[in-house]
C-alpha cells in the first residue's frame, strides 16, 4: 500500500491520527480511471479523495486547474472549501482552493476562468455553465481529477444526467481526466460505477469498513400520536427536554411547511429561550448563511430543518438528530443519522418521531432496516432525452461542433450508452429548428449546419440567453416575501406561487419561523408585515412531499404477517390485533380492499402500498372507471399506502377495476384530457430549452409561462403530435408525476389476487383517511379538536379508544 510523503504523516502524527486503509488504499489508485469510495458518515470519504490531489500538487506544484469537486450543495462546496484549507495551510502546500456556486460574486467567477485556482469546488449547474464557454478548452485542459461527492444523491435525478453528460465533454477536453466517486450510501454500487465510468473503462469500488452501529430509536411518550396528520405536535415537550440534554440538535422535517410550524410551536415551548433555528430552500439566501454561521460557531442549540442540511457539511458539536415524521426513505434516514457525532469511531445518535399511528409501523420498520443496511431506491432508467437537449444547446454556446463527435461523447455517458443515432439526430433537429410544427418560427432556428461541416449558432448573441436558462432543477413557481416598507432590501423568502393566488389581505402564515401579515401583491413580490400573532390563520405554503419508498412499503406488508409485534407500543399493536380480528391485514402476496358504509355512503378502500402519486392516479382512474360502470363516485383521498372512494353505490365486482390492460388504457385516455401532461411539458419543454424561464428582462411568472407553454402545447398536439417534446412529456409524466410504475408494481406483485372485506363500518385501518378527507376543509384552532373527536367517535364503533 502506498505511504504517505513525510511532511503528510507529520501532520497526522501531530494530531494523533493515522490514515485509514481506504484512504491509503484511493492514494495507491489513483491513477485509475475511476473509483467509487462507499465509506460511512465520518470515515473520512472527503479527504480520502483529495488525498491523492494534494500529494500530487505537494510533489509537483503547477500552475492552473487541477481537480474539480462536485456537490449537489451550494453549503457543502463552501463547507469543504473550509475543510480543506486547514491542513493545506497547517501541511504548507502552496494550493489555492476556491468555491463556484450560484452564490459566488461575478467578479471572482470572471477571474476564474482567467486564473483557475487548482481545486474548484463547485455544482453541477456551475460547471455546465463554464462549459458553455468558448475559452472552456483552455480553463479545463489540464484538469485530471473530477471528484463527485454525495454521489447517490446526484444518480437520482436529472442533475445527475447533467452532470455527466458535462464530465463527457469534460473527458473530451481533458482525456486522461480521473473520475472519483463519493457516498455513505449505495444501495447499488455496480449501477453507480458503471455511470461514473468513461465508455468502456473500469471503475473499481472501494468499499471502507461500516463503522459503529447508529444508536437509533423512536421516541417513547405517555401520549400516543394522533390518528393521522404529519404535524407530530404531540411530541414538541419530549423533544424540547431532548434539545436540553444535547449540545446541538439537528430536527429533520419531509416538508418545509412542516419544518416551519414545527419550528413556530417549539419556539412557543422553548420557556428557556434557547438558541433555536431554522433551515430550508425557501429562506433567504442572508437568512440561510446566518443560521450556518451560527451552527459552525456552535451557537445553537437546536435546528429544524429540511434536505437543505441533508448532505455531507460537518458540524462537529451536533451530537442527536430527529426525524420528525416517518423517513419515507430508508437511505435519506441513514444519511441524515449520520449528522451526529460526524467521527468514525463514535455511533450516531438519532431519534425516530412518528406523526401519526400508522407511521409508528413505518419507523419501526425503518429501523430494522437501517440496522441492516438494507438501503433502497428506484431504478433511474435512461437518460432523459430533455437533460440530452439542453446540453447540445450548452455546447453550441461554447462553439461549433460535429454531429458525430458529440454523438460519440454522449454514447461514452453511463445513462445515455444505448442513445440510437436516431433519437440523437431527433434531439438535434429540435435543437436546430424547433421541429416540424415550429420550423416556421424564426425564435426556434438556432443552429445552422454550415459548409465547414459543423453546426454553429444561428445568432451567437443568444449564448446569453442558454446560459440564462441552464439547469434542471424545476422547483415549483416561486415569489419572492418582502416586508412592507423596505424597498429593495433582502427577501424573507420564497413562497409558492399557486399558494400567494390563495392568499387574501389580512391572512397570515409563516416564513422564517415569523408570523407575517399578508400585505398585496408588487409585481413578482409578496409584501408581508409584521403580525403579534401567536397562531397563524393559514400554517404555511406547499413544499415537497416525499413517497414512501417501494423497498420500505414492503418491510411494512411483511411486518404486518409477523407475530411478534413486541417493538410496537401497546396502543398500536392493539390497534393492528383489531384490524386483523375486523377485517385483516394487509399483506404482499394479494390486495386487500374493504368495502363499508359511513355516514349514508359507501366506502371502498384500497390498500396497495404503493405511495402517495401511484395512488393518486388509481383514484383517478378507478373513479373514472366506477363513473362509467354506473356507480357514481363522489370523491377519493389517497396516502401512501392506501386508496378511500366514497359515493352513492356498494361495488361488489373488483376484478374488472385492476385488469392491468384497462388501467393502462385508462392512464392513456386520462393523460390526453389531464393537465397533468401540461404540467410535465411545461418542465420539459423548459430544460429541453423550447421555453425560457429567464431572460434580459424581468422574470416571467409562473402563469405567463404556464400560458406560452400551453399554447405551445395545443399547437404541438394538433399539428404535430409526433413532436419530440410531446413524446419525452408522455415519458415524464408517466415516471413522476403520476408514478404508474408503482401502480404496475402492485399488480405484478398481487398477481390478480384479491382479499374483499365487507364490513358493517369503518375499520381500524381506514379510520385515519376518513379523518384525511375531514382535514381538507376545516381550519384555525378548531381543527385540532375536531379531528380528534371524530376520531374518537370511528374508533369508538370499532371497539378501539
Amino acid at each position: 500500500m502506498t505511504a504517505l510523503p513525510q511532511h503528510f504523516e507529520n501532520w497526522f502524527d501531530a494530531r494523533g491520527w493515522q490514515a485509514h486503509p481506504h484512504q491509503l488504499e484511493m492514494l495507491a489508485k489513483k491513477d485509475e480511471p475511476a473509483q467509487l469510495l462507499i465509506a460511512p458518515t465520518g470515515g473520512g470519504k472527503t479527504l480520502a479523495g483529495f488525498l491523492p490531489t494534494l500529494v500530487e500538487l505537494g510533489s509537483r506544484p503547477q500552475s492552473g486547474l487541477h481537480t474539480l469537486y462536485i456537490s449537489p450543495l451550494k453549503a457543502l462546496a463552501a463547507d469543504i472549501r473550509r475543510n480543506l484549507e486547514k491542513p493545506v495551510t497547517e501541511i504548507g502546500l502552496d494550493i489555492r482552493i476556491e468555491d463556484r456556486t450560484g452564490d459566488t460574486p461575478a467578479t471572482r467567477k470572471k477571474r476564474q476562468r482567467v486564473d483557475p485556482p487548482h481545486i474548484l469546488l463547485t455544482t453541477p449547474e456551475s460547471l455546465a455553465l463554464l462549459l458553455s464557454y468558448e475559452d472552456a478548452p483552455r480553463m479545463f485542459a489540464g484538469v485530471s481529477r473530477v471528484i463527485v461527492d454525495e454521489i447517490h444523491a446526484l444518480a437520482e435525478s436529472k442533475r445527475g444526467d447533467q452532470l455527466m453528460l458535462a464530465l463527457s465533454r469534460l473527458q473530451a477536453l481533458a482525456p486522461n481526466l480521473r473520475r472519483v466517486g463519493l457516498s455513505a450510501t449505495v444501495e447499488e454500487p455496480e449501477a453507480i460505477a458503471k455511470t461514473l465510468a468513461f465508455g468502456s473503462q473500469p471503475c473499481s469500488i472501494l468499499h471502507a469498513p461500516s463503522g459503529p452501529t447508529p444508536d437509533i430509536q423512536m421516541l417513547k411518550t405517555t401520549e400516543a400520536p394522533p390518528w393521522s396528520g404529519g404535524g407530530a405536535a404531540y411530541s414538541i415537550p419530549a423533544v424540547m427536554e431532548l434539545v436540553k440534554q444535547h449540545k446541538t440538535t439537528l430536527i429533520f422535517h419531509n416538508t418545509r411547511a412542516q419544518a416551519e410550524i414545527f419550528f413556530h410551536n417549539l419556539w412557543l415551548a422553548n420557556d428557556d429561550a434557547l438558541p433555536i433555528g431554522i433551515h430550508h430552500g425557501s429562506l433567504a439566501r442572508a437568512a440561510r448563511e446566518k443560521t450556518e454561521a451560527a451552527m459552525a460557531e456552535g451557537k445553537l442549540r437546536a435546528i429544524v430543518c429540511t434536505g437543505s442540511l441533508d448532505l455531507g457539511i460537518d458540524w462537529g458539536d451536533v451530537d442527536l438528530v430527529i426525524q420528525i415524521g416517518a423517513p419515507k426513505n430508508v437511505k435519506r434516514l441513514v444519511q441524515r443519522i449520520g449528522r451526529a457525532n460526524h467521527v468514525y469511531n463514535a455511533p450516531s445518535k438519532a431519534i425516530l418521531v412518528p406523526a401519526n399511528r400508522f407511521e409508528v409501523v413505518e419507523c419501526v420498520a425503518a429501523l430494522e432496516a437501517v440496522r441492516e443496511m438494507d438501503l433502497d431506491g428506484e431504478p433511474h432508467g435512461r437518460g432523459p432525452l430533455d437533460v440530452l437537449c439542453q446540453h447540445i444547446l450548452i455546447r453550441a454556446a461554447s462553439g461549433p461542433f460535429h454531429a458525430d463527435a458529440l454523438f460519440d461523447e454522449f454514447r461514452s455517458t453511463g445513462d445515455y450508452a444505448s442513445l440510437t443515432r436516431a433519437e440523437f439526430d431527433g434531439c438535434l433537429d429540435f435543437i436546430a429548428t424547433g421541429g416540424y410544427a415550429l420550423r416556421t418560427y424564426d425564435r426556434w432556428q438556432r443552429l445552422l449546419l454550415k459548409e465547414d461541416g459543423m453546426w454553429h449558432l444561428r445568432d451567437p448573441r443568444s449564448t446569453q440567453r442558454i446560459r440564462m436558462n441552464l439547469g434542471t432543477i424545476q422547483d415549483t413557481d416561486k415569489l419572492k416575501v418582502r416586508m412592507r416598507g423596505r424597498g429593495s432590501a433582502a427577501p424573507l423568502g420564497e413562497i409558492e406561487e399557486s399558494f400567494a393566488a390563495t392568499l387574501e389581505p389580512g391572512d397570515t402564515f409563516l416564513i422564517g419561523g415569523e408570523i407575517v401579515r399578508f400585505v398585496g401583491l408588487r409585481e413578482m413580490d409578496v409584501i408581508v408585515r409584521k403580525d403579534a400573532a401567536k397562531r397563524p390563520r393559514i400554517a404555511t405554503f406547499m413544499g415537497t412531499k416525499f413517497a414512501t419508498s417501494t423497498q420500505l412499503s414492503h418491510r411494512i406488508l411483511d411486518y404486518f404477517q409477523r407475530s411478534d409485534w413486541s417493538e410496537l407500543p401497546n396502543h398500536t399493536a392493539d390497534w393492528l390485533m383489531l384490524q386483523k380480528t375486523i377485517s385483516a391485514l394487509p399483506n404482499k402476496d394479494e390486495l386487500l380492499i374493504e368495502t363499508f358504509p359511513n355516514d349514508g355512503l359507501e366506502h371502498l378502500c384500497i390498500y396497495g402500498f404503493a405511495g402517495r402519486n401511484a395512488l393518486q392516479t388509481l383514484g383517478l382512474l378507478l373513479t373514472h372507471r366506477l363513473e362509467t360502470l354506473g356507480f357514481h363516485p363522489l370523491g377519493f383521498v389517497a396516502t401512501d399506502y392506501a386508496l378511500m372512494i366514497w359515493g352513492l353505490d356498494e361495488v361488489t365486482d373488483f376484478a374488472p377495476l385492476f385488469e392491468p390492460a384497462n388501467l393502462r388504457d385508462g392512464l392513456e385516455n386520462w393523460l390526453a384530457e389531464s393537465a397533468v401532461m401540461k404540467r410535465s411539458f411545461k418542465t420539459c419543454a423548459t430544460i429541453a430549452g423550447l421555453i425560457d424561464r429567464n431572460g434580459p428582462h424581468p422574470k416571467k411568472s409562473g402563469r405567463q409561462t404556464t400560458f406560452s407553454s400551453d399554447i405551445l402545447y395545443n399547437t404541438l398536439l394538433k399539428y404535430d403530435p409526433d413532436h419530440l417534446m410531446l413524446r419525452i412529456t408522455k415519458e415524464e409524466a408517466m415516471r413522476g408525476l403520476v408514478d404508474f410504475s408503482r401502480i404496475e408494481e402492485m399488480l405484478t406483485r398481487t398477481n390478480g389476487k384479491l382479499l374483499t372485506k365487507r364490513l358493517e363500518r369503518v375499520s381500524p385501518l381506514a379510520a385515519p383517511l376518513l379523518l384525511e378527507i375531514g382535514n381538507v376543509p376545516v381550519r384555525g384552532s378548531a381543527q385540532e379538536r375536531l379531528l380528534t373527536e371524530e376520531a374518537e367517535r370511528m374508533l369508538s364503533e370499532v371497539g378501539l379508544e
